[in-house]
């Protein structure tokens, strides 16, 4: 099915039909009557042109050049700041901005930076998913968007950031290392710091990458052992059992010199004991 092209008209003819209420002007251009009736009845909109600039051509091309350099030294601005929040580690996914300030600051960069990119792009660029900017907007009534008291929960089984914390502190303790995270969570819960499940124990230390601190409670094996100076002032005497066709054992003595690391001397007792 082949398509009708699109036809486009001037703005200048869409007005002038406006103005004059008739449809039928310009009969040469064979606009639809549909077209200019739909003109008339929704009335002038939202034009949009480019006027000739009152300079010459040389003026324009300056113009242009500083708005270039003007976007690469931004460009370049970008950037760095992009490599030093990289650098620096801090990341808003996992990182907390206790400060109202600090929060009232993203929000007005946020809304700022929507102007220009749709708000789902602004919140990747900076870190931020989109459920905690919505929760930094719809506070509500009566509450500070400083992670404080000051606004009681929510849901009752939703944890502060402060009890998170504990949980954390807890978790990577060395006082702490010999218990397990069930234990843990209980021994938490009747010394009433924290009143969470152990899989909520769990749940944070995927989620955060806590690491529990594994550290040897015996002293380090020593990595060069007994060695002597001379040779004979210590062997190595080994015993090996080998069972004869006979029924009967033979006891099989290897001496060794721990100096030279030669062997003194093998005995094979036939007359040994079954």
């Amino acid at each position: 099915m082949a398509h009708r092209k699109r036809r486009t008209y001037d703005h200048r003819v869409k007005a002038q039909i406006i103005a004059a209420g008739n449809p039928h002007l310009f009969p040469e251009l064979q606009i639809p009557l549909s077209t200019s009736r739909s003109w008339i009845r929704r009335g002038v909109g939202t034009v949009v042109t480019f006027d000739a600039p009152v300079e010459g051509e040389a003026q324009l091309r300056d113009r242009i050049a500083k708005v270039e350099q003007r976007v690469a030294k931004l460009a370049a601005v970008l950037g760095l700041v992009l490599a030093l929040l990289r650098v620096s580690g801090f990341k808003l996914a996992t990182g907390r901005v206790p400060d109202a300030r600090n929060k009232r600051l993203l929000l007005g960069a946020v809304e700022r930076a929507r102007k220009a990119m749709p708000l789902g792009r602004a919140l990747r660029v900076i870190g931020l998913s989109a459920s905690r900017y919505h929760d930094w907007v719809g506070i509500r009534p009566g509450c500070s968007l400083a992670d404080r008291s000051s606004c009681p929960r929510s849901k009752p089984q939703r944890l502060t950031y402060v009890e998170i914390e504990t949980i954390g502190n807890m978790v990577q303790s060395k006082e702490h290392r010999h218990m397990p995270i069930r234990g843990l969570a209980l021994y938490a819960q009747r010394m009433g710091k924290v009143f969470a499940h152990p899989a909520t124990w769990g749940k944070l230390i995927r989620e955060r990458g806590w690491r529990r601190p594994r550290l040897r409670l015996r002293p380090p094996k020593p990595k060069v052992g007994f060695r002597p100076t001379a040779p004979n002032e210590a062997w190595h005497i080994d015993v090996t059992i080998i069972k004869l066709l006979d029924g009967t054992k033979a006891y099989l003595h290897g001496v060794i010199d721990n100096f030279s690391r030669r062997i003194l001397a093998w005995t094979w007792p036939r007359d040994s004991i079954p």
